[in-house]
């Protein structure tokens, strides 16, 4: 079913962090097909439209820029983009469920599924679908039995194409992938659903680099390399706890298991924890399952992988109001950097939520900096009743302010004039390097009492 110039049309139900970014890239490597992105978010679909797209990433807005308007489209008509399709993409949002069974832990379906019923309400052809959102295991035999539940002869082919981008390196990672992976049914007509999503990215990714499977190991496959990606971060943070009461530093004794070639280097950055909106959602999705099938230790042993997540994060707090004296009340606290991770607006389960709302608990007076994340940091805080100011200038942050934490490692923030700053602060002054990205040696000459994860302090009492 192809018309006009184009060899195939090719829809991604959602316009997000996954959705956007990937379509954009298959449009700009593939000017043979037509690529749409529909949402029901009508703001969002204008903003894709604009050069002040609705979500931040590096070299995306060149990326779209060479396709928009000749082969990638924008659309809130949902139904008519349906119909039109020969392939289509389901990148909706699968948040942690709040409600009933697997409160906390297994994914909300609920959109998914409403996404499922409407293809199959609108198609009036055959269709690719292809599970681009992360979920559990198995969930594609629940879009089937959907699908196949229609009197009009359809075939649906249900394809799991887990994404494995990282914020901030999005673009980078899509133009030169570790790998593509694309699962299938090993039946005639899954192996030739699947060979029509390797065509896709074989236009740009060499072909040993597109990995195929069954439709089962490439579900559980997405969540599993977050666990262990998580895993490696928490380890090293559980680490960084005993290297400050033991007097070593967590820094050198990451480079030293980092030169292990069975351990490698990546991962091993202690920090106040790890965000974003995957991490911690498809790890207690992997305990959900692991216990639906009656893996109890196995469900234990990743649910300690947050747990730590947790405790560090708490930790970074804990410290902070011991050092100063047991009190930050009234006190104004800088936090430079909001968003998860640098080069990136996403706020999604940044240790800098929770070390706001506990500072605020603590009736601090909040002050928090970002390049890019504070409008998103205005919405997670909005309920939270308390002191707190944004603004994009850095040195008006710190102005008065009795200390000063490090949240991302936004590059910027390692070159400010320091000495400018302390001079700004209330005596004595403290930084609280929450991503160890500081020349520490540097700030406690100018004076400042510097605290680091996993390494002893440099005060001056």
């Amino acid at each position: 079913m192809t018309t006009g110039n184009f060899e195939k049309r090719i829809l991604c139900i959602g316009a997000g962090y996954v959705g956007g970014p990937t379509m954009a890239m298959i449009a700009a490597k593939c000017p043979q097909y037509e690529v749409t992105i529909v949402d029901i978010n009508e703001a969002r679909i204008k903003a894709w439209q604009t050069d002040n797209l609705p979500i931040y990433e590096p070299g995306l807005l060149e990326v779209v820029k060479q396709a928009r308007n000749k082969n990638l489209f924008f659309s809130t008509d949902i139904d008519n983009n349906i119909k039109k399709a020969d392939i289509i993409f389901v990148s909706v949002n699968t948040p942690t469920k709040t409600y009933g069974e697997g409160e906390g832990k297994a994914a909300d379906l609920q959109f998914w599924e409403k996404t499922a019923r409407n293809i199959l309400k609108v198609s009036e052809s055959d269709k690719i679908i292809v599970e681009k959102s992360t979920l559990p295991v198995r969930t594609a035999h629940a879009m089937e039995r959907i699908l196949d539940a229609n009197a009009n002869g359809l075939k649906f082919e249900v394809i799991s194409n887990p994404e494995f981008l990282a914020e901030g390196s999005a673009i980078q990672d899509m133009e030169n992938p570790d790998r593509i992976l694309i699962g299938s049914h090993e039946t005639e007509s899954g192996l030739k659903a699947r060979q029509a999503i390797v065509d896709i990215y074989a236009n740009w990714v060499p072909r040993e680099r597109i990995i195929t499977s069954n439709l089962w190991s490439a579900e559980l496959s997405k969540l599993v390399a977050n666990a262990f990606l998580a895993q490696r971060i928490s380890s090293i943070n559980s680490i960084s706890a005993l290297c400050e009461v033991t007097e070593a530093n967590v820094a050198e004794v990451a480079r030293a298991i980092g030169t292990d070639s069975r351990i490698g280097p990546k991962f091993l950055n202690a920090s106040v924890g790890f965000g974003g909106s995957c991490f911690k959602k498809d790890i207690l999705n992997l305990v959900y399952i692991c216990e639906h099938y009656g893996l109890h230790e196995v469900a234990r042993y990743w649910e300690s992988v947050v747990s730590m997540n947790e405790y560090q994060e708490q930790r970074f707090v804990t410290n902070m109001i011991k050092v100063m004296f047991n009190t930050v009340a009234e006190k104004r606290i800088a936090l430079f950097g909001f968003a998860f991770k640098a080069n990136t607006g996403d706020t999604r389960e940044s240790p800098a939520i929770h070390v706001t709302k506990n500072l605020i608990a603590e009736c601090a007076q909040v002050a928090i900096t970002d390049p890019k994340a504070l409008d998103n940091a205005k919405l997670d805080l909005k309920d939270i009743a308390g002191n707190i100011e944004f603004t994009e200038n850095v040195y008006e942050a710190a102005q008065g302010a009795h200390a000063i934490a490090i949240l991302t490692e936004w590059d910027e923030y390692k070159t400010l004039d320091y000495e400018k700053i302390f001079q700004s602060m209330e005596k004595p002054a403290f930084i609280f390097d929450g991503r160890n990205i500081l020349d520490h040696d540097r700030l406690y000459k100018i004076g400042f009492n510097v605290f680091t994860i996993g390494a002893p302090p440099r005060k001056h009492f």
